[in-house]
């Protein structure tokens, strides 16, 4: 029975693995638009990487046991490291340090709501990848608009950048930070106090996003905040809410007697705010994303 679904989550890998090589042939002749993957998935976008789908099950099969599990099925883990696997098999694949490497912050390269400390092992792994010249970007739905808070938030990181580029290890390094889902841009400067120089919008924007006006994006936000109140009404969430320039989501409330939202709850609130703004005339207007307890007006 394992071996029978060992073979079977091995063709599925390998049917998808041909799905992407196809439209990467089709994004070669200008041609994606007519892929079979974007037929079967209309939204799919470029693939700058072979991703080595069925070589990277069968390692994470030996690793995990996925296909001898006889009650489990394979799980949102799985296939996220199944995923993380084939990428870093097709860059290996492409040969050379790729141009640029991307990084959540919670849950990645750190644990949820923590920090980015010295003694985190990843460091040390960013710190050899702009030795090779690899731009790096931590991309983090963390919506802050000062360089300070970021610096908090990645300390470790950004101490051990700039002791290299002081003992000459590094040389101009590319380290971005990507804040609020897309709404800023940090970059590493060693002669700022907190190491991060704020980018203004208009060095980094797309011609779309100069489009969009202030009243679009507060109207946007006004409406995902009314869903958001509905949802802590419906639902009876002990929770208050927090509106940023860019962002507004909901957050436990103070009050001694709160108590934690439960995963239910928090998808429940995302996915009916989310169908909300959707339908709503800004919502068509302007690209958004709705996730687990944050809303954020997002460029994707």
């Amino acid at each position: 029975m394992a071996l029978r679904a060992h073979r079977r989550y091995g063709e599925i890998m390998q049917d998808v693995e041909e799905l992407i090589n196809d439209h990467i042939a089709h994004q070669r002749r200008g041609t994606q638009g007519r892929s079979k993957l974007k037929l079967l998935v209309p939204s799919v976008g470029v693939f700058f990487t072979p991703i080595l789908l069925e070589r990277a099950f069968q390692f994470q099969d030996s690793e995990r046991r996925i296909s001898s599990r006889r009650f489990v099925a394979p799980s949102f883990n799985d296939i996220r490291l199944i995923l993380n696997t084939a990428q870093i098999m097709g860059i290996i694949e492409e040969g050379g340090p790729p141009e640029l490497v991307t990084f959540d912050g919670d849950v990645t390269l750190y644990n949820d709501g923590e920090c980015l400390t010295a003694e985190n092992p990843v460091i040390n792994r960013i710190i050899d990848m702009l030795k090779r010249g690899t731009k790096i970007a931590i991309v983090t739905a963390a919506g802050y608009s000062e360089a300070e808070k970021y610096y908090g938030r990645l300390i470790g990181l950004l101490e051990a950048v700039n002791s290299a580029v002081n003992d000459r290890i590094l040389n101009n390094p590319v380290l971005l930070v990507v804040g609020g889902e897309s709404n800023y841009l940090f970059s590493f400067d060693a002669s700022s106090p907190n190491l991060l120089k704020y980018v203004p919008r208009e060095a980094w924007m797309l011609n779309e996003m100069k489009a969009w006006t202030e009243d679009d994006i507060k109207t946007l936000l006004d409406v995902a905040e009314a869903a958001l109140r509905d949802c802590i009404r419906t639902l009876g969430l002990s929770a208050d809410i927090l509106r940023k320039e860019r962002a507004v989501g909901i957050i436990r409330s103070n009050h001694p007697l709160a108590g934690r939202f439960t995963r239910e709850q928090l998808e429940e609130t995302v996915l009916v705010t989310q169908q909300v703004v959707e339908i709503s005339p800004v919502g068509r207007v302007l690209p958004f994303c709705a996730f687990n307890g944050m809303f954020h007006r997002n460029i994707q």
